[in-house]
């Protein structure tokens, strides 16, 4: 960590205006030199100076102390995720007073390593456990630590979600990895697809960046990488090779926040995903679930989106858009066939695990059209459902009457959000090509 930048009698509002516009931490304190508040920034000079403009003493989260503040100094950092980890890590150690929120309160987010497991899980969590587990947080701002999460995952390619993996259980070599593995940013321990050791060791690596130990961590991969190309291992050593290169090069483009998948505020994922195991019948918890749409405005084009979730929340990745292509006029049945159709081929053709819930906005015959998509290409269908609008009645193949819930219930609440967000996207796509036609016409 960078000394702190020393104060002078300058005035603080006349201070953070010699800061750098890049990422760090901020440090107000009061007349005795006492550190009274840290914050986080991508641009020290804009955030800290945000601070000082007119305004800001009728802003309430800050009116009650900004008066207190007599100095600010400031810490860089090599980027914003590297910002966010200091800052949790200042705070629990310095403990200001006008953080005083996050020094104890379990309500807030934390990411959490599952040490005590063969293959180490890491999560976002507002429930932390008490043993078997390395945790790291408390975060002040939750999109910002799931943006942080999503993109180490991108690097260190640890598992996110719940399963129970045992070493020494033969029955995971014949489990199929998710999606994750498939886009390259999970190991697939689940398959086997690493083994305990070589999966640790990337943990071990992930936990000495979270700890701020950025410098003995480039030591050892670089040490590393060097006795795998010795020992001709090319591909552990392009692997490693890769890791430093984007660790090094870790500064984002936009705001950390935008690199997270939505937190649902009104959903509580994991008691939605319980509910739909239990309402459809299904073998175990459901991890993944597809959401299709079809959107058309004004009679012109039709338009085709699929969203993707994985555990509750949107997975951004896995989103696609879709023209329709083989379907003259306005027909949302047919539409609905032909999204779905080459959604399967395409995932096929990559060797990509289906969905393990196949949503379609719409009724029994929107329903019937995805179903005839499988029968088309002899295929094994998924658990394939749609949901009406207005009544939000949920068709399932086969069954003639729909299943009807409460509308508080939270597997409800999961597949409205998805459908929801199906429909958002598709919408988005619609506006894009007419936007694009209009300019197109002008020209």
């Amino acid at each position: 960590m960078a000394d702190v930048t020393s104060a002078a009698t300058t005035s603080p509002a006349e201070k953070v205006k010699q800061f750098p516009s890049t990422a760090g931490l901020y440090l107000m304190k009061d007349a005795q030199g006492r550190v009274i508040y840290i914050g986080k920034a991508k641009n020290l000079r804009a955030r800290a100076g945000s601070y000082f403009h007119k305004g800001a003493a009728e802003d309430r989260r800050i009116c009650g102390w900004i008066d207190e503040v007599a100095d600010i100094d400031f810490l860089p950092a090599d980027s914003e995720v590297d910002a966010l980890l200091m800052e949790a890590r200042l705070i629990k150690d310095i403990q200001p007073k006008n953080n005083r929120d996050l020094k104890d309160d379990k309500s807030f987010p934390y990411l959490q390593i599952t040490t005590g497991d063969d293959f180490p899980r890491v999560n976002f969590t507002r429930e932390p456990l008490d043993r078997g587990v390395k945790l790291y947080g408390p975060f002040p701002r939750a999109r910002s630590l799931r943006g942080a999460l999503n993109v180490l995952e991108k690097i260190f390619k640890f598992r996110t979600c719940s399963l129970d993996i045992q070493e020494d259980d033969p029955r995971w070599r014949w489990f199929r990895p998710c999606l994750l593995h498939s886009i390259n940013q999970c190991t697939a321990p689940c398959n086997f697809r690493i083994d305990r050791e070589t999966y640790r060791a990337d943990i071990r690596r992930l936990m000495l960046f979270l700890d701020g130990k950025k410098d003995e961590l480039f030591r050892e991969m670089e040490d590393e990488m060097r006795r795998a190309s010795k020992e001709l291992q090319f591909e552990k050593a392009a692997r490693l090779r890769d890791e430093i290169k984007a660790l090094q090069s870790l500064n984002l483009r936009g705001n950390l926040a935008d690199h997270a998948q939505p937190e649902v505020f009104y959903v509580d994922p994991r008691r939605g995903l319980k509910g739909l195991k239990k309402i459809l019948g299904l073998d175990s918890i459901p991890r993944t679930i597809d959401g299709v749409d079809i959107a058309h405005l004004g009679g012109t084009a039709m338009v085709g989106s699929l969203v993707t979730f994985i555990d509750g929340l949107p997975f951004k990745p896995g989103y696609r858009r879709y023209q329709i292509k083989t379907v003259p006029g306005i027909d949302d049945f047919a539409s609905i066939r032909e999204v779905v159709t080459r959604r399967i081929k395409s995932l096929r053709e990559r060797d990509e695990p289906f969905p393990d819930i196949w949503l379609i906005d719409g009724g029994k015959g929107q329903l019937s059209s995805a179903m005839a998509a499988f029968d088309a290409l002899k295929v094994a269908p998924p658990t394939v459902i749609s949901l009406a609008k207005q009544e939000e009645e949920i068709y399932l193949p086969g069954r003639s009457e729909p299943i009807v819930l409460s509308r508080r219930s939270f597997a409800l609440r999961l597949l409205q959000y998805v459908r929801d967000e199906a429909h958002r996207f598709a919408q988005h796509y619609h506006h894009m090509l007419r936007k694009k036609r209009t300019l197109g016409e002008e020209e």
